[in-house]
């Protein structure tokens, strides 16, 4: 993968998590983020060049999914599950 389209790739992973924080709902956020690890872990290893580019331009498609549906969730949120209002540990 050429240095240009690993930084694309890392950017584009990175927004799309930043953007799945923004989940309202509990669920809907880890399930987001759990499903943008696990596609990115399952293609890391492609080289094809058109591949790639297909890739990318779905993983685009995604995110615009997922900011438009992040704004209907801030539009309709609802109260925090317990498990949100736990303390997260420390790493």
């Amino acid at each position: 993968m050429a240095a240009s389209s690993r930084a694309q790739v890392l950017d584009l992973y990175r927004v799309m998590l930043r953007e799945s924080g923004r989940f309202t709902s509990y669920n809907y956020r880890t399930y987001a983020i759990r499903r943008i690890r696990e596609a990115f872990r399952e293609n890391k290893n492609v080289k094809d060049s058109a591949q790639i580019q297909m890739l990318l331009n779905k993983a685009k498609r995604n995110l615009e999914i997922i900011r438009r549906q992040t704004h209907i969730s801030e539009l309709y949120s609802t109260d925090k599950l317990i498990i949100e209002n736990q303390k997260q540990p420390r790493t």
